[in-house]
């Protein structure tokens, strides 16, 4: 049972992720809101719900983790290098090129995961480990280029945000694992979204509105907050807890596929034959990584 929950609350996260990517792009794009803005807002609202629920119904002790130094000091890492940048590089992705094209780039993650294991446990990586490394980098080869090497068919910036929120990804998954096998997760992504919250305030204050504001950037911006932050990065981090980041990067693969359909069907994003061949090799290394032999781990062990 606690196997089928941890499968459902991935596929949730990933579905909730790629709708929502897909309404920031509409947002951003057609209702001219910032998008520093729409970080800080979500960041700080959803940090608040979470330590809330934290509070009354996991029944935890908000700073117990603030009075263990190592772990406030590693908390706060969390809310920097894995929060704020895997947030701020995906949607500055979609802010210069399109929700498709960044939630694919961000999915070369995986493969930079089992890169740095590979290092950090100094082996030599497996054959499926290379053979997903070659097909992400040939899939982001034919993303950007459409296979003409003299020019890029997305701007520079856009892959430049795009490649970085693959490793905002990667240390998002990886740094708060230790963390997470002794607190949790409601607190740790709570005071993550808030503490990064709080942060980025300084950069965009949240009273500081811009856009065109209707009903549709109303109820997008309340999906993105709510079902896009709040709830999708509680279902993920729990069930990395549960099934182990393997498994969770496996199924998460679903939020690509998701934010392509819809960018396509819906805001009558461009992609070709080229983009779809490029986005399957991409999206298969996460499939490729998942068949590893047992004794090779993606994520650390004590995250499963």
């Amino acid at each position: 049972m606690n196997v089928l929950k941890g499968f459902s609350l991935a596929v949730l996260a990933a579905l909730f992720w790629g709708v929502a990517g897909t309404f920031a792009q509409f947002l951003f794009q057609q209702r001219g809101v910032n998008i520093e803005w729409l970080i800080t807002i979500r960041l700080l609202i959803s940090g608040i719900c979470l330590l809330l629920y934290a509070k009354f119904s996991d029944k935890t002790e908000l700073f117990e983790i603030w009075k263990n130094k190592k772990d406030a000091i590693q908390l706060v890492i969390f809310s920097i290098t894995g929060m704020l940048a895997v947030q701020y590089t995906y949607f500055a992705a979609i802010k210069y090129s399109n929700a498709a094209t960044a939630t694919v780039l961000q999915y070369a993650g995986p493969v930079i995961i089992a890169v740095y294991l590979a290092f950090k446990n100094k082996r030599v990586p497996v054959l499926v480990e290379i053979a997903a490394i070659v097909l992400a980098v040939l899939g982001t080869f034919l993303l950007v280029t459409h296979g003409d090497t003299s020019s890029l068919s997305i701007s520079g910036t856009a892959l430049f945000f795009g490649l970085a929120s693959a490793v905002a990804l990667a240390v998002y998954t990886l740094q708060p694992v230790k963390l997470l096998s002794k607190y949790k997760s409601s607190l740790i992504i709570g005071w993550g979204m808030f503490c990064a919250g709080i942060i980025f305030s300084f950069v965009k204050a949240p009273w500081d509105i811009q856009g065109v504001w209707d009903m549709q950037t109303f109820g997008y911006t309340a999906f993105i907050v709510l079902f896009g932050t709040l709830i999708a990065f509680y279902f993920y981090l729990s069930a990395v807890q549960i099934i182990g980041g393997q498994k969770t990067s496996l199924l998460a693969s679903m939020e690509p596929l998701s934010a392509t359909i819809l960018a396509v069907l819906w805001l009558n994003v461009s992609y070709s034959l080229i983009d779809w061949i490029g986005s399957i090799f991409i999206i298969s290394t996460v499939f490729l990584l998942s068949i590893k032999p047992k004794k090779v781990k993606i994520i650390p062990e004590e995250a499963n």
